[in-house]
């Protein structure tokens, strides 16, 4: 009868995670598709000139800089403005949750853009992602080949609908882990994959 190991060996595992500030290789481009190229500049432009005409009017105890960051798969949008300290950030925060600044934001964008294909996804603290449909973090999956691997793990903190991770953690192609810090993710990993080295410690 094989052992635990043996079968483990053989079984063809795939762990991805969430890391914030991963990239490529030397910054080289995994896909040619971009965003304007999917839209079209006349759908993009219209989004970013709602985005910033519903900010304009938005009043704000604080606003900083840098309220639309251009990313070649995404736009993504600060009522309050990327540009600003840990500090300000967590204020921000704050008054979000009881305002629901952002969820407003968020419906009003479906109205006005509801079935041009757009996804809206929260983002850490003070901001949130417009993508096509199709292209949050599931977009890797696709690229997979599925045959290749008997598990995919996902370890993700921003789990909950709505949030960046969800639609990945909550795939049926994945096993979601939810993990609050990387030293959680560590202990996660060990407990699923070295379960011997924990009874150990």
């Amino acid at each position: 009868m094989a052992n635990r190991e043996t079968l483990w060996r053989k079984e063809r595992v795939l762990c991805l995670f969430d890391v914030d500030g991963t990239l490529t290789p030397a910054r080289q481009k995994i896909d040619p598709l971009t965003i304007q190229n999917y839209l079209g500049e006349e759908l993009l432009q219209d989004l970013i000139n709602f985005c910033l005409n519903y900010m304009a009017l938005l009043k704000l105890p604080k606003k900083r800089g840098t309220f639309t960051e251009f990313r070649n798969r995404m736009l993504n949008v600060s009522p309050f403005g990327c540009s600003c300290t840990l500090e300000e950030r967590i204020e921000f925060s704050e008054l979000d949750k009881k305002e629901k600044i952002q969820e407003k934001f968020v419906e009003a964008l479906k109205a006005e853009f509801g079935g041009k294909g757009l996804r809206f996804s929260r983002r850490g603290m003070i901001s949130f992602d417009v993508f096509p449909e199709g292209w949050d973090k599931r977009y890797c999956l696709d690229r997979l080949d599925q045959e290749s691997f008997d598990t995919i793990h996902f370890f993700g903190n921003e789990t909950s609908p709505a949030r960046n991770d969800y639609e990945i953690y909550d795939d049926p192609r994945t096993v979601g882990h939810r993990v609050i810090s990387h030293q959680d993710t560590v202990q996660r990993c060990r407990e699923l994959f070295f379960p011997e080295s924990v009874h150990e410690a």
